[in-house]
């Protein structure tokens, strides 16, 4: 049985990923945060808002997921999966306390 994190890779290498927010951008909501990272969705996948899967991409170029964040926005009562493609340690520990001023943030495990 494929794990989730070898089905996203698998996803990610076959549709590929959007990037809707590069690095360095203001957030639409949030404009004092600025994404850390480059953010989009996965490509023919959808998430509980109705948009694709979400997605940081790092910078280690090794084309292969490294984790992912379950958060919950109590603001918007609604709960996602944020996929961490090639992002080193420390991206992701940017990107957790990036996440964690406007949502609950936890680590899911890899396998």
């Amino acid at each position: 049985m494929t794990s989730l994190f070898e089905a996203l890779q698998a996803r990610i290498h076959t549709d590929g990923v959007e990037i809707d927010r590069a690095g360095g951008t203001p957030h639409p909501r949030f404009p004092d945060l600025v994404y850390p990272l480059d953010y989009g969705f996965i490509r023919g996948t959808t998430s509980s808002d109705g948009g694709g899967v979400d997605v940081f991409v790092g910078s280690l170029d090794q084309h292969k997921v490294t984790g992912a964040l379950a958060t919950f926005d109590e603001a918007k009562g609604d709960a996602e999966i944020k996929v961490l493609y090639d992002c080193t340690p420390a991206e992701i520990d940017t990107i957790t306390a990036w996440l964690g001023r406007i949502v609950t943030v936890a680590p899911v495990t890899l396998p």
